[in-house]
């Protein structure tokens, strides 16, 4: 079962509706093992929804994709980004340094992408001191910050078009609308296509896991809250087939949409248990919480994914805030959390 479950990342070139194709890329050190790229055929030209990382890696298995195809990179007439982290935009970038490829992304990413772009990455720093992860923060600084820093100088770059607010783009003999849907990032952008009733969903709606929320270098306000809305924001579309980032492409949308407002509902009240059995920060409560479909103890998770989990329990607590289950303060850059 395991197999089958995995079967997607394969290499390959697989139609999965008139004229769309998805390419699984490698992530060799990611574990995602994978991200889909979508290659889009209009009268306009060849349109890639997302593009990988740019890898080498990455780059030949795409370049030999696009090939059974009849395609070539130079084909490639823009490049539709549904968000910014490393594995879905700094191909594209890679790309259009060779043949001038169009890059668009969603304008909720400009504060972010800036930070990187001038290696401001204290933002996620900050985010920790406020999450009361001080035995984290050391090891994120020796681990990450150098790394990231030399990284986005030469992986990234500003797109050519921001894609500001719900836009239709017209392809020729295809339309796709433009939905942002912050919450996994502030500029996270879905692609709609009701005639061929498929959604371009990138990592806001996955078919197996639920994506990261609440750690950007230009950190959101309450990233669940947005993420949250966006779920309801997308099943108010008609049902389309789901085509995620990560994991195979599924029938509906909507079922999916429901599944993890379900699961959030259910995060919600395990993180106000951990409140109300002692944890008083974002990181003493996910000490508290299991992670992963395996409900995996926090001290076993890796450096990197404590962090996300750190992140994620305090975007939690902060909708538990708004909701009035739960009071914050802060004290010395801490946010502590106590029962109402």
């Amino acid at each position: 079962m395991a197999e089958d479950r995995h079967a997607w990342v394969e290499a390959g070139t697989y139609e999965v509706a008139p004229g769309v194709h998805r390419i699984p890329l490698p992530l060799p050190t990611d574990g995602l093992r994978a991200v889909n790229v979508y290659a889009v055929d209009t009268s306009d030209g060849l349109v890639l929804i997302d593009s990988g990382w740019a890898l080498d890696v990455a780059r030949k298995q795409l370049e030999d994709a696009l090939a059974t195809l009849d395609r070539g990179f130079e084909d490639i007439t823009r490049f539709l980004v549904t968000h910014m982290h490393r594995d879905h935009y700094t191909l594209a970038i890679a790309l259009r340094r060779t043949f001038g490829t169009k890059v668009a992304l969603g304008i909720g990413e400009q504060p972010s992408l800036d930070r990187v772009l001038t290696k401001r990455l204290d933002g996620q720093l900050g985010e920790m001191v406020r999450w009361g992860a001080d035995g984290l923060i050391e090891q994120w600084k020796a681990t990450f910050v150098d790394r990231d820093a030399e990284e986005s100088e030469q992986a990234y770059e500003l797109p050519d078009e921001w894609l500001d607010g719900t836009t239709k783009l017209d392809l020729g003999d295809r339309t796709l609308i433009a939905l942002p849907t912050p919450g996994h990032t502030q500029g996270h952008v879905v692609f709609i296509d009701e005639q061929a009733g498929v959604l371009f969903a990138g990592d806001h709606v996955l078919p197996h896991i639920t994506p990261s929320i609440g750690f950007q270098p230009a950190p959101a306000k309450l990233p669940l809250g947005d993420y949250l809305d966006s779920l309801r924001l997308v099943r108010t579309y008609p049902d389309l087939r789901l085509l995620p980032a990560h994991g195979p492409v599924t029938a509906s949308v909507h079922a999916r949409v429901d599944e993890l407002l379900q699961h959030h509902e259910e995060r919600l009240a395990a993180t106000l248990a951990a409140v109300r059995d002692g944890a008083g920060t974002a990181y003493e409560a996910a000490r508290r919480l299991g992670w992963t479909r395996r409900h995996r103890r926090f001290d076993d998770l890796d450096l990197f994914n404590q962090t996300l989990a750190a992140g994620e329990t305090a975007a939690h607590l902060d909708v538990l805030v708004i909701r009035g289950e739960l009071h914050a303060s802060a004290m010395d850059s801490v946010v502590e959390y106590s029962t109402v």
